[in-house]
């Protein structure tokens, strides 16, 4: 068990297989981004030690993101390999769903268990707006071969941006009343290079609350104020699926991290909100040991911050989100 002085237990890993992303969302990344060389990620077998490393420190649930998971070459080996490492026990991947069309059968064969889809409305128009290069069509079709492929249940990720999707938060949450899906409405984060946007777009989870329930009606919450992760669950009366609210903003959900991150370019990011990074690959290349390496990730996580600091106005601007993951 790997704790840090707060006493939390952390034993959830994301991990960013690439920066690179087949998508330009306007809140995540400039259009003309410039994405690391190959050469500087980590390649398939220090991404693999590494997975087996932190599975021995006790971390036991993985979430593979980007950039976009999905482009890094032989993905699916990747899924199997770290499926396969003794001690993990969960295994997910965030995704903007171009690919699954193609790849949810084959991720479901090698070991995934279930995905997240990035989906900010149903509105193809406002589709492309948000992305730039998006087709909606493509992910549904993408969300449709998860839920076949047994990927489930499916959680759709919409990040709400003022004058851009607010208007559309009640169709995307009435998805829940025929599918047996998770829809979480996730507050714009401000840090990285898109902070302007990201500080004077925001809608709060009480505004998208409102204009839900001014469609469906008083939203449940089942078994009282249940969280699934960083998610507060809400319900519509007698949908099958389920509403979340990742309130990263104006309800921090601290005190109940279980995360670290290791980004793209091996390193260990402790809050995604903090720019306080410990170097794993550099040491790895340069010919660590097995015990140095995992002193640096134990000591890394000791030192994990409580929270971040957005109400003192303090904004981490040292990496865009497709280079940390989500």
């Amino acid at each position: 068990m790997t704790t840090d002085r707060f006493g939390r237990n952390i034993h959830y890993l994301r991990i960013s297989l690439t920066d690179h992303c087949n998508l330009r969302c306007l809140y995540c990344m400039p259009e003309d981004m410039t994405f690391r060389p190959k050469a500087e990620l980590m390649q398939d077998d220090e991404l693999f030690y590494l997975v087996r490393l932190f599975a021995e420190l006790g971390f036991d649930k993985i979430r593979l993101t980007g950039g976009e998971p999905t482009v890094r070459a032989n993905v699916v080996n990747i899924v199997r390999t770290i499926a396969e490492t003794p001690g993990i026990k969960k295994l997910t991947m965030t995704t903007n769903g171009v690919l699954l069309s193609k790849l949810a059968a084959p991720l479901k064969e090698a070991g995934l268990q279930r995905v997240n889809i990035s989906l900010d409305t149903l509105d193809a128009a406002r589709f492309k707006k948000l992305t730039r290069w998006g087709s909606f069509e493509q992910v549904w079709a993408g969300i449709e071969a998860a839920e076949q492929a047994g990927l489930t249940p499916v959680k759709i990720n919409a990040v709400v941006v003022r004058g851009y999707n607010e208007g559309d938060v009640a169709d995307l949450a009435r998805l829940t009343v025929e599918h047996d899906w998770q829809v979480r409405f996730i507050e714009m984060m401000p840090f990285g290079g898109t902070t302007d946007l990201q500080k004077t777009n925001v809608v709060t989870t009480a505004e998208i609350i409102t204009r839900i329930e001014n469609v469906t009606g008083v939203l449940e919450q089942p078994n009282g104020a249940v969280m699934d992760g960083e998610a507060r669950i809400y319900k519509i009366p007698g949908a099958r699926g389920e509403i979340g609210f990742i309130s990263s903003v104006t309800l921090p959900f601290c005190a109940g991290c279980t995360r670290a991150r290791l980004t793209a370019d091996g390193k260990l990011r402790l809050c995604l909100l903090r720019e306080k990074e410990v170097d794993i690959l550099t040491p790895l290349r340069a010919g660590a040991s097995r015990e140095e390496l995992r002193e640096m990730i134990v000591d890394g996580i000791w030192n994990k911050p409580w929270g971040h600091g957005l109400a003192k106005g303090e904004i981490a601007t040292n990496r865009v989100m497709s280079e940390i993951g989500g």
